[in-house]
Order: structure tokens, then sequence, then C-alpha cells
């Protein structure tokens, strides 16, 4: 019930257009009680009394009757619809805006394709249930209660006897409706699956076809194609046993009339005219039944996307403190220390227990100073870096920014103070101009081009057709790494943040690029507090401090000549680093 309020509340900013649209849904509900007494007036009164004049008149009145409803009609179909529209997107927008405030850790553990799947799929179900599901309650209400209410009129004799079997309808839809419920939303997650399944596939599409794995994804996307098929076969089972059973109990209440309302004539209980008009008010109680019937479906669909939905709203935000401090870009110092720090990342789905990273962790980082962090993969470098802006939360210990805890800063603040140069460089699908402007959205092209100078790719995005304004394709594919890695390296230019992270900035690149790209690094770094991780160690030699990682925590402290002194794990993986 709690989903279901917030989902009304959606209604608010529309209700205006939703009582407009209420209001036509009662007239047109209304206007179908109108036919069956003035057919019984017609047989029993002006037929018999040859007042063909009545008859004429009436026929007219109920013609303008349903030339009305026609036009009521054009403004539910086509308003009611809008009001759906207004409803998906207002929810689309809720959502989309509360997924930038999820933690990292979300991201880890949900595939991508699951998130567009709720955010598509299940926000289409909820917009036609948006504009159908009330508006069909309600003409099927008024129609049900209205036809009713003329049924008794009639004869209640003979209305109690024929409804007796409605109870019988009422419990049978019930328990029918708890069977598709779990079914359908096994075939939303199913689906889920499969956008998931393309959403990777896609995204890999070189890879596979430079392994040539096109028959191993087919056989991926075939498994997940088959367990929607199949669990989509048990929803349209259930489907089928409600459909089959709730129109055979409508087509026995015809029988029951027919059969009781012909005794009934038989014995004089009731005449022609009232026969009829009861049997064409049968027809109109029965009608919403049968669209009730057939909007079963969608509003199964519609259901069980609104408790997605409302899943997803329920995952908890990045939590900020009470009295977090907000400073402005820049303005932070740069000192840094870690006190005892620990963190695991959390348990994945099927998992028993999370992967345990950092134990106990302590180190003093100076402002203005560069600092390397350097040791074997899975050490947790890539963690620590992570840490600082608070894309996870410790466990133990903490993390202070010029002596404060850095949960003390809101995330905004403490993010606009630190730039990341990572390796996977993420190039939006826009234009250069436009992923360089991430680092301060706003800017002017002037200090765009002044950021691109300083990362030495100027020359480069002047020589291509459309300089500035050129599309890099999805996530950059049109350009070199080189060339993505130099534009991400403007964008931190571009940011001037106090904090510099570069998590294995120039790994991926050949030695020639590398040697290009370090001299735009080694002028980024100046005057900032800058934290270097690197597995090619002749691109840390310069730092301050170099500091040796292994899963027992700190090995090893010093520059890089002491360090090649020591002999010790530095001078090792510095050997072979460099052969």
């Amino acid at each position: 019930m709690s989903n279901l309020r917030k989902f009304i509340s959606y209604y608010k900013p529309h209700r205006k257009l939703f009582i407009i649209d209420m209001v036509c849904a009662f007239i047109v509900a209304a206007a179908d009680l109108f036919y069956p007494m003035i057919a019984k007036n017609i047989i029993n009164d002006y037929i018999p009394d040859r007042n063909i004049r009545a008859v004429i008149v009436f026929c007219i009145i109920l013609l303008g009757i349903y030339v009305i409803k026609a036009l009521l009609n054009f403004v539910i179909q086509y308003w009611g619809h809008i009001v759906g529209v207004g409803i998906q997107a207002d929810m689309r927008r809720d959502v989309f805006s509360h997924l930038q405030t999820l933690p990292f850790s979300y991201f880890d553990e949900t595939k991508t394709g699951t998130i567009m799947s709720r955010i598509i799929n299940d926000l289409m179900d909820i917009s036609e249930l948006a504009h159908h599901c009330p508006e069909d309650l309600f003409i099927s209400l008024v129609t049900l209660i209205g036809s009713f209410i003329m049924l008794a009129k009639i004869n209640i004799m003979l209305t109690l006897i024929v409804f007796a079997v409605v109870p019988i309808l009422v419990v049978y839809s019930v328990v029918m409706r708890l069977r598709m419920k779990n079914a359908f939303k096994l075939s939303k997650e199913k689906i889920a699956e499969i956008n998931a399944n393309i959403e990777t596939s896609i995204s890999g599409i070189r890879v596979a076809k430079s392994y040539t794995a096109a028959e191993h994804e087919l056989e991926r996307f075939d498994k997940s194609n088959e367990d929607f098929k199949k669990a989509r076969r048990q929803a349209y089972k259930a489907m089928g046993q409600f459909h089959s059973g709730m129109t055979f109990f409508t087509d026995f209440l015809y029988v029951a009339v027919i059969f009781a309302g012909g005794l009934f004539r038989y014995n004089g209980m009731i005449n022609d005219g009232e026969l009829v008009a009861y049997l064409l008010y049968v027809t109109i109680f029965l009608n919403p039944v049968k669209r009730l019937i057939s909007f079963f479906e969608q509003l199964q669909d519609g259901m069980t996307g609104l408790n997605r939905f409302f899943e997803l709203m329920d995952v908890k935000s990045e939590e900020e403190s009470e009295n977090a401090i907000s400073v402005p870009a820049g303005s932070v110092k740069g000192d840094i220390e870690f006190e005892n720090v620990s963190f695991a990342y959390r348990a994945r789905e099927g998992e028993d227990e999370g992967n345990h990273v950092i134990d106990n962790f302590s180190l003093e980082i100076k402002r203005g100073k560069c600092i390397a962090l350097v040791g074997p993969s899975g050490a947790g470098k890539t963690t620590l870096c992570h840490l600082i802006p608070r894309f996870y939360e410790l466990d133990s210990g903490s993390i202070k920014l010029d002596g404060r805890d850095i949960k003390d800063y809101s995330r905004k603040s403490l993010r606009e103070n630190i730039g990341m140069v990572a390796q996977d460089v993420f190039l939006f699908n826009g234009t250069v101009s436009e992923n360089i402007e991430y680092g301060k959205l706003g800017a002017s092209r002037e200090e765009i081009i002044e950021a691109a100078k300083k990362a030495n790719i100027h020359d480069f995005i002047m020589s291509l057709e459309n300089g500035y304004d050129t599309n890099v394709g999805e996530r950059g594919v049109k350009l070199s790494g080189g060339q993505k890695q130099r534009i991400s390296i403007a964008r931190v230019f571009l940011k001037n943040p106090s904090i510099l992270i570069l998590d294995e900035a120039t790994s991926a690149l050949d030695n020639e690029t590398e040697v290009q790209i370090q001299a735009s690094l080694e002028e980024l770094m100046k005057g900032r507090t800058s934290i270097v991780v690197a597995h090619r160690l002749s691109t840390v030699r310069h730092a301050d401090e170099i500091v040796v990682i292994t899963k027992n925590g700190i090995e090893e402290k010093g520059s890089h000549d002491e360090l090649m002194a020591e002999n010790g794990i530095y001078s090792r993986l510095y050997g072979y680093s460099v052969k």
C-alpha cells in the first residue's frame, strides 16, 4: 500500500488534466445506460401506441448522446495518455536523479542492462498503468453500479437470482491474480537479464569480433532468451487460466439470465420491454467485466514494474553527515592522512563474504607532494584512491583532509577539489569541447582551449574537420588511446583541483605516447598534492616519496634512490618493469 500511495502522489502535478479525464470517463460510462431504457419504452409504449414521433425524437436524443460520447472518448484516449506520459517522464527523472546519488557499490553489483530495463521497460508499463488503471477502473465501476441499479429497478428478484454467481467470480479473480503476480515478476527479471546481456555484448562487440566469439555471444544470448521465454510462458499460462475462467463465468451469467428471464416472462413476472432492457443491461454490466479481464495483463505488468521501480528508489543513497561543510573548489590545501583504514568490498550475489582489501592502513601525505603507490595487483592501491573522494565508505579508521575527516565535507565539495585521471578513460558521446568542459561545466571556449593547450592536445584538435566541435563517438571510439588520455588530462586542467589522483594513467599507452603524456602530467602535478598509482615504475622515479604496498600493507617507503639502495621489493619490481 505504501508503494501505491507513492504512485498516487505522481498524479498531483497533472491533477487538472486527470480530473478532466475522469469527468469525461464518467459521462461516457453514464451515456451507455440510456439505450436500454429507451429501447424498453419504445417496445412497451411507443410502438403499441403507434407514436412514431416519440420514436424519432428519442433516437435523435440517443444519437446526440453518442456524438458527445465520441468527442469525450477522444479526450480520454488523447489527454489520458498524455497524463500517463507525463507521469512516466516524472518517474524517469526521479529514478535517474536517484541513480546519481547511489554509491559505487550499487553499480559494482548491478548490471547496466538491468538498470536500463527498469528505466525504460518498467516505466513504459507504468505509463500505461497510470493512464488505463484509474480510467478503466472508474468507467467499470460507474457502469457496474449504474447497470446493477437499473437491473434491480426492472426486477429485483431476477437480479438477486442471477447475480448469485458474482461472488464466485470475484474470489476466482483474486486467487488467479496472486498466481499471475509471481509469474509476471519473474518475466520482468528475465527481460532485464536479456537487456544486460545485449548491453554487454554491444559494448564488447570489438572484442567479440577480434576473438571470433560471435557464436559464444549468441549462445549466451540464447540462454537468457530461452529463460525469458519460459518465464513468459508461465505468465501467459496463469493469464490463460484467468481469462478462460473469467470468460466461462461471464458466459454462464448470460445463460443464467436467459433461463431465469425466460421463466419470469413465462410466468408473467416481467414484460417484453423489461426483458429486452434487462438483457441489454446485463450486456452493459458484463462489458466492464470483460474490459477488466483484458486489462488484467496490463495491470499485472504495470504493478510489477511499479514494485521494481520503488525497489530501486528504496536503495539507500550516499549518506551525508548532518554537519557536513561545503568548501569552494580549489580551496583545500591538500594534506591527506590515512589513519588505521580498513575496507572490504561487499559480497556479490551468491558470495558468502566480501573481498577484504585494506587492513589497518596508515599513511600521511603532505600538501603539494607527489606520492607514488606501487606494488603487486590486488594490494588495494586503486581502492585507496577511491576512498579519498568517498566513492566507497570505510569499514573502520578515518581519512583526513587538512586535518578534518573527509566525512565532514559534503561529497560535492570534496570531489570538486579532487581531479582523477585513470587508465580507462571514459568519453561521452559528444564533441571534444563538451568532453573537456565536463571538468568545469559552463566554462568558456577560451578556458577550454587553454586547458587543451596545457594538455598538448590543442594542435591535434584543430587538425580535425570540425575542430573542437568534432564528435568523438561512443566512449571516444573515434580517437586513439593517447588522444583520449590527453582529453581527460585537459578536463582535469580545466577543473584545476587541489588534489590530483593518477591511476595507471599511462599504462595502456605505447612508450612514445607515454613520454608525451608524461610531460603533460608533470605540468598538471605542479603545485598540487598528487597520488600516482603505477605498475610501470619508470614513470614514478621523480616522486617525492614512493610507497610499496602489498596485501600485508606498507612494506617500504622512500625515494627512488633510497628504495633501490635497500635492494628490496621495489628494487625487484623496478627491475622487472624496465626490462
